[in-house]
């Protein structure tokens, strides 16, 4: 399949993964077989993106607010993310994926916080595609948390300064924010940072998100004007803001 144009790829991209568990349902299977074919469709999309020039990839896997679920399907969950760690990372690995667990780790079992910190650590020279997976992210979470680090450290809480002490500080905010499952909200993920993203809503559940559903989002992207703020008239005659984080 060829490739986008560079000039209308995004570089970051933030997918709200949502519809496995509806997947499940609707071919009569438990809720964790949604999980476990997302799963592959994450591997399907993180493999698209490389192939397209996306260089940043940040999903939303798991959030603050899915505690409230059945606890065998967080169980499910965990056991899930601890058994794909040991079988994706060395693929991710060997293609240049550099890996980010972004969230509340305190709340997670020693074992599955060391299995996150070795999965960084393992991947941490990479440089081909930033994947952030937020795993017990909420940006309700994280814009408190940013405070919280800025009011103890003494410095004054201005956006500059919350902006660098966000989780995702490392990478620009999302030129494009795709959510599945047919859903018309974004669920508290990336709250500050999806300030000025392009929104797209597929209907598609995340299992069956494929390779073309992405180019589809790609392309509507490209068809939409970025004004942040200015009018159409100025962006003839200047550039656009860069969306990449102050030094």
């Amino acid at each position: 399949m060829a490739t986008s144009s560079p000039s209308t790829v995004p570089h970051h991209v933030a997918i709200v993964m949502d519809g496995n568990g509806r997947w499940a349902t609707k071919r009569f299977l438990p809720r964790v077989a949604g999980h476990q074919q997302g799963v592959g469709a994450l591997s399907r999309c993180v493999k698209a993106c490389m192939s397209r020039g996306i260089a940043v990839l940040t999903v939303f896997a798991f959030s603050s607010e899915n505690w409230n679920r059945p606890a065998e399907e967080v169980s499910g969950l965990m056991e899930l993310l601890a058994l794909s760690l040991a079988r994706e990372v060395p693929s991710l690995k060997a293609n240049g994926v550099q890996l980010h667990f972004v969230g509340e780790r305190q709340q997670l079992s020693d074992k599955v916080r060391a299995g996150l910190e070795q999965a960084e650590a393992a991947t941490a020279d990479n440089h081909r595609l930033v994947l952030n997976v937020c795993f017990n992210y909420g940006g309700r979470w994280d814009i408190a948390q940013a405070a919280r680090k800025l009011a103890a450290s003494g410095q004054e809480i201005t956006e500059m300064a919350l902006d660098r002490a966000l989780a995702l500080a490392h990478v620009p905010d999302p030129d494009l924010l795709i959510r599945t499952g047919g859903e018309l909200r974004i669920s508290n993920f990336l709250l500050w940072q999806a300030a000025y993203s392009e929104l797209h809503f597929s209907d598609k559940l995340w299992p069956d998100f494929d390779e073309a559903a992405l180019d589809e989002a790609i392309a509507v992207y490209a068809s939409r004007e970025r004004r942040f703020g200015k009018t159409s008239g100025q962006l003839v005659t200047g550039t656009q803001p860069s969306t990449e984080k102050a030094a």
